[in-house]
């Protein structure tokens, strides 16, 4: 048993999977991150299991009273300094971008920005999607299809998606600090990703693992027989004022969504953008992969809301140690 574990049926871990850290929004099982939220007490799933409120409850009194409440004082005492470093840190500053007023944001009488207001035009007089964006709800990220919709999957498929069901989607790429794919990296509610539009290329810069996306509009076609790529190769053209991106060319590594539903490198991802004022934007998405799916589907309309007057922040995903210990159902 290594140095400092607590032995036990409720104790297999050592103390030192206690840690503080910078937290965030949000996180899938099993990473650590650094990201917007600043301070926040987390425990590995391990640790969750080892030293959660069950597994407390079962400690006896002597055991609690004479060896883990001042083993836990003496390490509270050694992290003091950096609890203090890590609360000044956590207060906003200037510095940070984390809340500041962008002279392109219209305003309201008292200040307040104006998500209603109308959405801007770039000189050629297409809706300028620029902006920095976050999904309004989880539940495109559950379930791309919507609640109680069953879509026309492969039977290979299927069974993928039911062991993925069944095991809580214990084995996502994200556990292990790869990436979302296409569309669910937009998907993640808390970590906002930013549209910059320009007249050749649209860029989408995620927040969540600092990774991005390019959608080229410069007339190019999509490339044939392309290396496969996790985000896969995007063009895109207006169609009124709807944005229209057309991806091929993906490798079959990501999900759909977190629910599961998976995908080959067949996949042809159709994305329908249109910014309905300047606060809010809708993605319809269809779905054509003839591997893994017996007809093309579409996919809930997805709401996104502005987050005005901020900017992204850096999130890494480091010192991955929990993924073994999730087991699933």
């Amino acid at each position: 048993m290594p140095e400092g574990a607590i032995k036990g049926p409720a104790f297999e871990k050592p103390l030192s999977t206690w840690r503080f850290q910078a937290g965030t929004r949000s996180r899938p099982p099993g990473s650590h991150f650094r990201g917007r939220e600043g301070l926040r007490h987390q425990l590995s799933p391990a640790a969750d299991q080892a030293l959660g409120r069950t597994a407390l409850d079962r400690v006896p009194d002597g055991v609690y009273h004479h060896f883990l409440v001042p083993l836990l004082i003496r390490r509270l005492r050694d992290v003091i300094p950096t609890i203090a470093i890590l609360f000044v840190m956590a207060v906003p500053v200037p510095a940070q971008w984390v809340k500041l007023p962008l002279p392109e944001t219209p305003r309201l009488p008292d200040g307040k920005p104006d998500l209603t207001a109308l959405a801007r035009r770039t000189p050629d007089g297409k809706p300028d999607l620029s902006g920095i964006w976050t999904a309004d709800s989880g539940t495109y990220l559950s379930n791309l299809a919507g609640e109680g919709v069953e879509v026309p999957i492969q039977p290979w498929a299927a069974v993928l998606y039911k062991e993925r069901q069944d095991s809580f989607g214990k084995d996502k790429p994200q556990v292990r600090c790869l990436p979302h794919g296409v569309p669910d990296a937009m998907l993640v509610p808390g970590y906002p990703f930013k549209i910059i539009q320009t007249p050749g290329v649209m860029t989408v810069l995620y927040e969540e693992f600092n990774q991005y996306r390019q959608i080229f509009t410069d007339g190019r076609t999509l490339p044939v027989d392309p290396t496969p790529a996790w985000f896969g190769y995007a063009i895109g053209k207006w169609e009124g004022d709807t944005f229209v991106v057309e991806t091929t060319g993906f490798n079959d590594q990501t999900w759909l969504d977190n629910g599961g539903h998976p995908h080959t490198d067949a996949l042809h991802v159709t994305e329908r953008f249109r910014r309905r004022n300047f606060g809010n934007m809708e993605l319809e998405v269809t779905i054509d992969d003839p591997k893994a799916y017996t007809k093309p589907w579409k996919s809930v309309t997805v709401h996104f809301k502005l987050l005005p007057d901020t900017e992204l922040i850096e999130h890494i995903c480091e010192n991955e140690k929990d993924a073994p210990h999730l087991v699933g159902k």
